[in-house]
């Protein structure tokens, strides 16, 4: 078995930490297309190819722990870890985008109508 580079938590554990008012962020660090398609409610945008090119992490991201996402699970992990080499509290979401639609929570397009995971 391939440890992980980071800690997981699974869908409804991120949906938990990121619920609350002043919580940790959900960061979706997938791509422009697949973000435009479909993302949680209140997730904030930072592909991994801004953050591997050394972009900071959005201002509504700053001092507040990260809950980092993708489509699979695979891209967060490395952006999780990348995160926590720069001193930031990240975990990584198991299963990424598919495994929050499957847990049945809200999945929103780029105009806030229902979206799909691309």
């Amino acid at each position: 078995m391939v440890r992980p580079l980071c800690e997981r938590v699974t869908a409804r554990q991120a949906h938990h930490r990121t619920a609350a008012a002043g919580g940790a962020v959900l960061l979706d660090v997938r791509e422009e297309p697949e973000w435009r398609a479909g993302h949680a409610p209140g997730a904030v945008h930072a592909p991994l190819s801004a953050l591997r090119a050394g972009a900071p992490v959005p201002a509504a991201a700053l001092d507040r722990p990260l809950v980092v996402i993708c489509r699979s699970g695979q891209r967060s992990q490395h952006a999780a870890a990348l995160l926590t080499r720069r001193g930031r509290r990240a975990v990584d979401v198991e299963g990424g985008m598919h495994a929050w639609a499957g847990a049945g929570l809200p999945v929103v397009d780029a105009g806030g109508n229902r979206g799909s995971i691309a």
